[in-house]
């Protein structure tokens, strides 16, 4: 029964926000709501995972805050300098060297602080909405991918070299990257040439030119710093309450099978199914398809990444419009990356 509970949480999970414009637009509440449930049925909801649940969005949370006054207190020079860029380069150049750089450099001034540089150029350069949720999308799934190839990058990072730190793996700082590198750079070299495409034609300068920026008020910075703070609880208490239905799916998988079922990443804090899945007695081989499934399948969906909850808070992007760009895009790289590690 408690199986059964648990499925039926993931399902409204991933189909409510897609299908209820009330949930659509209360999607932070919604998630909290749902991982407090979740825990309750799974009898984990205790002092030690609220405490846990109260302190780990903190740090995320203010960051975002933080980051917010900032950009808001350099709003003109940031103009500015976005403004000399695709005057340089142009915008095709702009978007998909944004879309690159932020991918790669995301591991090491972590995947938050690129995907907070990421809603800022995305508010301050001119696009159309459909173009712009795109550029975020795209840029998203790079920062999501990139971000694992150092322990800063993201916990996950962290949470796979102490998985692997014994015999006969011997994780280090540079374990993921000699791991991973290929897999990573060709992800973000693809998602850089697909936002080179997202503007059709070859449009001059002043038509993606931002003189001016909507000034953001200080009530809609501390309402985002609220929402990610909601959204990132709501996470914490989904993964818990979602662990044992995680660990007795997985527990018997082989990598094939754990490279799809990891599109369960999508809706669910992948740290719970790194957890589950990563042991030392596994090959280079399983390592691989298991992280690339759990960070190709976090850029489906709003819920699947921290970068993808902070920049879908800044530009007001709803679940819907981020599923119609994310769940296709996402499903194109599980199958090519299925082909290069398991049928080449």
């Amino acid at each position: 029964m408690l199986d059964v509970l648990l499925s039926a949480i993931i399902v409204i999970v991933i189909v409510m926000p897609l299908i209820s414009k009330y949930v659509e637009e209360e999607l932070e509440i919604f998630i909290l709501v749902a991982g407090l449930v979740a825990a309750t049925v799974s009898n984990v909801l205790n002092w030690e995972l609220l405490k846990i649940t109260l302190k780990h969005p903190i740090m995320i949370s203010l960051t975002v805050l933080i980051m917010g006054i900032l950009f808001k207190l350099f709003n003109k020079q940031i103009i500015i300098l976005i403004n000399k860029v695709v005057k340089n380069i142009g915008i095709k150049w702009t978007l998909a060297v944004s879309t690159i750089l932020l991918g790669l450099i995301s591991s090491i001034i972590t995947a938050i602080i690129a995907a907070l540089i990421l809603s800022e150029i995305a508010s301050v350069i001119n696009l159309k909405r459909q173009e712009k949720i795109k550029f975020i999308v795209y840029a998203c799934f790079a920062i999501g991918i990139g971000a694992v190839l150092t322990p800063v990058g993201e916990p996950l990072g962290a949470i796979i070299l102490s998985k692997l730190s014994g015999q006969p793996h011997n994780a280090d700082f540079f374990f993921m990257i000699d791991l991973l590198w290929v897999y990573i750079f060709s992800s973000n070299i693809f998602l850089g040439i697909i936002s080179y495409k997202i503007v059709k034609k070859s449009e001059t300068f002043e038509e993606h030119i931002v003189v001016n920026t909507k000034d953001t008020g200080n009530k809609e910075i501390i309402l985002r710093f609220l929402k990610v703070y909601a959204f990132v609880a709501g996470l914490i208490l989904l993964g818990d309450g979602l662990k044992p239905l995680a660990y007795k799916t997985v527990a018997h998988l082989g990598g094939i099978e754990l490279y799809w079922i990891n599109m369960l990443s999508a809706v669910l804090d992948n740290a719970t199914l790194t957890a589950a899945e990563i042991s030392n007695q596994m090959t280079d081989t399983q390592i691989k398809a298991i992280i690339m499934g759990l960070l190709i399948s976090g850029g489906m969906l709003i819920p699947g990444n921290i970068p993808n909850i902070i920049s879908a808070s800044k530009l007001k992007i709803s679940s819907k419009e981020w599923a119609v760009w994310g769940i296709p895009l996402g499903l194109t790289l599980m199958g090519i990356y299925f082909v290069v590690m398991f049928v080449i």
